[in-house]
């Protein structure tokens, strides 16, 4: 099976070695997103609400251009600085997707690239 490249200019440039998003069949593994601002790769700002939304917003344009949206999402893993956001992810995640939702992760990390508060990563089934 093929595989295929995916990339979004509405998401921030890869900033290592990897790609946004990898396609092989119908199934997009879409990499860890975090709060940068797709335009200037900077972080969003302090408030962990602001970070929640562009993470999502990053996700949701690499799930575009891979033929898709949010509501293809199969899989959600979230890391966060401190699991007391978690709430505020739940909160926030139910403004992005509706039922059914997709099953999910939620892991406390000691920290993030670039000192955010937050990262996402998906798999997508689109077709």
């Amino acid at each position: 099976m093929s595989r295929k490249t995916i990339t979004s200019t509405e998401a921030p440039a890869a900033i290592g070695t990897y790609s946004q998003a990898v396609q092989v069949g119908n199934t997009v593994y879409l990499s860890g997103q975090i709060p940068l601002d797709p335009g200037t790769l900077q972080l969003v700002g302090a408030a962990v609400e602001d970070q929640i939304r562009q993470v999502f917003d990053n996700l949701s344009a690499v799930a575009k251009a891979a033929g898709g949206s949010l509501a293809d999402v199969v899989r959600l893993g979230v890391y966060l600085v401190d699991l007391q956001d978690f709430a505020l992810v739940n909160e926030i995640m139910a403004q992005y997707f509706t039922a059914p939702y997709p099953a999910r992760s939620a892991i406390g990390v000691a920290a993030l690239p670039r000192n955010s508060l937050v990262e996402m990563d998906a798999i997508l089934v689109v077709g």
